[in-house]
């Protein structure tokens, strides 16, 4: 698959994860501190699933490194969408 149609699969599946956090939670707005501390814990299941692939760590239900990215820049684009959204 060539980079561009590569790029465009992951962020497909970024905007899916963002329709369904959208299904499962409803729009949500948060102060910064709230969002750093979703952010952060998304980022901690990256960590986890890291350290699963590698036969390191503690089991954890974050075994899947793409699906974990994919919700740490979901939850980045719902602050981001945030953000635009207040500037308007």
């Amino acid at each position: 698959m060539n980079r561009a149609k590569l790029r465009l699969s992951v962020l497909n599946d970024v905007s899916k994860e963002r329709d369904r956090q959208n299904r499962k939670w409803g729009p949500q707005r948060h102060d910064y501190k709230t969002w750093l501390t979703i952010l952060v814990e998304e980022v901690g299941e990256v960590a986890q699933a890291m350290q699963s692939e590698m036969g390191w760590g503690k089991p954890t239900d974050a075994n899947n490194l793409y699906e974990e990215l994919i919700h740490v820049a979901a939850v980045s684009v719902a602050i981001a969408e945030q953000i635009k959204e207040l500037e308007n």
